[in-house]
């Protein structure tokens, strides 16, 4: 049943994205997501390995407008750089910690700081991020501890 809804899901999400629904392109996406399918059903037979999603759906999906937002300002604040005559860029190297759990919250916590424009995850060591910042600023650890409250609060199961 799990093969099923999943492959009903990615056919579903292939003929979305391509918006054309021609007979050649849905067999395609029809002969893709069968392959996908064989090739992760004996990946699991190897391994056994799953990935336990454990999240508050309702939180996340408030924590991904709020994460929207964040992106928005973080935009805003890298474009006047760029247009600035002056581009006053500091560049800055910092270690952010992190109080996620589970390897599912620390990957939300990073792909969020890479995805705010101006700042970049290089490195992950037990405990801490290194991050990158185009314009650096004495409140933006400040700005990443709140980012980091904000995405442990998602995690559903704190004992993993």
């Amino acid at each position: 049943m799990k093969t099923i809804l999943t492959s009903a899901f990615m056919m579903a999400l292939w003929l979305m994205l391509s918006g054309i629904y021609k007979p050649m392109l849905i067999g395609f996406g029809l002969v893709s997501v069968g392959l996908v399918m064989i090739i992760v059903r004996r990946m699991d037979q190897v391994d056994g390995d799953h990935v336990r999603i454990f999240i508050k759906p309702v939180k996340f999906i408030f924590y991904i407008f709020w994460l929207f937002k964040e992106i928005a300002k973080s935009n805003w604040a890298v474009t006047k750089v760029i247009f600035s005559r002056t581009m006053p860029i500091n560049q800055n190297l910092f270690e952010v910690p992190y109080t996620q759990k589970s390897d599912l919250g620390q990957v939300i916590f990073a792909n969020s700081i890479t995805l705010t424009p101006g700042t970049l995850t290089i490195e992950t060591e037990t405990g801490d991020f290194l991050v990158h910042s185009l314009s650096y600023s004495p409140e933006d650890p400040e700005t990443l501890r709140d980012m980091d409250r904000r995405v442990t609060a998602i995690e559903s199961r704190l004992d993993l």
